[in-house]
């Protein structure tokens, strides 16, 4: 068979799919309220479901009163069971798979359970329907007629207690369909390869003289990645190596502040970028519209949404709404029942819609401060532990502080810059430097691996304010008072650039 008639079969069944779309477009909380009333059917004879009588659950209002809103660490006890027993305790069939990740206040690492509900009714499909959005609205598209060029994760999958884990990437790598993996480069082993500067060299080496027809990846690691392209080859830029390429799925990270050098590597007025929103614990929405940042909410992948108003917001303690009550333009925490036996589970991402017919949304942030503009995921406790840290090692004591990307270009890695007020300096920079670093680095596993041997991360910059720099700034906001704080960690440079402003004595930037 040749690639175009594979390309036109394959795009005619993924076309097809396009119906049941269409379906829960137009039937949203039917079709939401049918998922939720599967899930409790489906897990009603497993521990958790018996704890909360899944069995009496007929309506949104019994789900509502009887199951408890979640976060990890109140999840956690029931997943480790589950993971050191193999019990039914959260889902009816047995779970294999944990997608491990950071982002808890109290482990470096958290663990996701993916059960063989979620990897094919919710991340498969999630993948199909990806295709299936960007061939309904591109008629020409010839993405089968060469290779997806994937970039995983930073981690293969390893067994313990008779389960695996690993990064979600690696876990999706692992299960596969032979027809994506046929369409697929690099190879399976080298996707899966743990060593990030093999794993570069190995690609590069694979895929050069293939017939790339799309990426697929986060943007920090496929920047990187295209970067180390175009010095192996000599050429000017990555359409002088793949010719034939035609879209870029990117998800994991805001893509705002990579556009531009995308722009310059990938030439093209007719080149497409598409995003997605997917992450451990689901795969949620498709940007479903040519040159748009508007992500279409996927409602039938075994996941039922509620939503907690932002101004509302008090985690587990909150009130949830269902689809049928959000309004657009206002902010929500995203709130999760899945296939996989997360139960009421705060995931810990903010969105909003922009419109609710159809229900798109856009990803407006997380919970807590955070930044993850390279997929590191540093939130605000990681922060202030690491920051104890450092200050104990070095006999030196923080008055006030922020942080804020500093984003990649052609001749710089990526970084954190910290500027911080001290009450008590550092007699050497350089030994608090490498010693918050090292704090980070044990803390969170994901800022760990983007830290790896400077490939996508450098180490902090710090900059030191001078007195009352930010005293100054809060005066000229007109917010001086307990109630009105200096924000810690922000995914732009937008706060900590204002701030630089109001210098007295010069601020003194140390790269370390």
């Amino acid at each position: 068979m040749t690639l175009p008639i594979l390309n036109s079969i394959i795009s005619w069944f993924l076309k097809k799919r396009k119906h049941q779309v269409e379906l829960f477009l137009k039937y949203p909380v039917e079709v939401q309220n049918e998922q939720l009333l599967k899930l409790l059917d489906a897990a009603a004879k497993t521990s958790y479901g018996k704890k909360y009588q899944f069995k009496k659950i007929n309506t949104y209002q019994d789900f509502q009163n009887q199951v408890p809103l979640m976060n990890y660490e109140a999840l956690s006890p029931y997943i480790e069971e589950q993971r050191n027993t193999g019990k039914s305790v959260l889902w009816d069939n047995k779970i294999k798979w944990y997608a491990k990740s950071s982002g808890t206040t109290n482990a470096k690492s958290k663990f996701i359970p993916v059960s063989e509900d979620a990897i094919k009714q919710c991340h498969f499909k999630g993948g199909k329907d990806m295709l299936t959005l960007f061939y309904n609205n591109n008629e020409d598209a010839k993405l089968f007629t060469g290779k997806n060029l994937r970039l995983g994760g930073s981690s293969a999958v390893y067994e313990n207690n008779e389960s695996y884990f690993g990064d979600l990437s690696a876990i999706i790598i692992e299960n596969l369909p032979l027809w994506a993996d046929m369409s697929s480069a690099p190879k399976q082993e080298v996707a899966l390869m743990s060593e990030w500067e093999a794993k570069m060299d190995a690609i590069i080496k694979e895929t050069v003289d293939e017939n790339i027809t799309s990426l697929a990846g986060v943007p920090s690691w496929m920047l990187v990645l295209l970067e180390r392209v175009l010095k192996h080859t000599g050429k000017n830029n990555i359409l002088e190596v793949w010719p034939n390429l035609e879209v870029y799925f990117h998800g994991g990270v805001n893509f705002t502040p990579y556009k531009e050098q995308y722009k310059k590597l990938i030439p093209s007025d007719t080149f497409k970028y598409y995003e997605t929103y997917n992450a451990s614990e689901g795969f949620f929405a498709i940007q479903d519209q040519n040159d748009s940042d508007e992500l279409l909410l996927m409602l039938d992948y075994g996941i039922f949404y509620e939503f907690i108003p932002m101004d509302e917001y008090n985690s587990v303690n909150s009130k949830a709404i269902p689809l049928s009550e959000v309004e657009i333009n206002k902010n929500y925490a995203l709130v999760i029942t899945t296939n996989a036996g997360l139960w009421r589970y705060i995931i810990g991402d903010t969105i909003k819609f922009i419109s609710t017919f159809p229900h798109r949304i856009k990803i407006t942030g997380r919970t807590k401060h955070f930044i993850n503009a390279f997929g590191e995921e540093l939130i605000i406790e990681n922060a202030e532990q690491a920051l104890k840290i450092a200050c104990k090692e070095t006999n030196s004591t923080i008055k006030e502080y922020t942080v804020a990307p500093v984003f990649m270009d052609a001749k710089t890695k990526g970084s954190h810059e910290w500027l911080i007020e001290f009450e008590e300096q550092p007699t050497c920079l350089k030994t608090f430097t490498t010693s918050l670093d090292n704090a980070l680095k044990q803390i969170n596993s994901d800022y760990e691996a983007k830290r790896y041997k400077d490939m996508t991360l450098v180490s902090p910059i710090i900059t030191i304010a001078h007195k009352n720099q930010f005293h100054h700034w809060l005066k000229s906001k007109n917010k001086l008072g307990g109630q009105h704080k200096v924000p810690r960690l922000l995914n732009d440079r937008s706060f900590i650039e204002e701030i630089k402003q109001f210098t007295l004595e010069g601020n003194f930037n140390f790269l370390k």
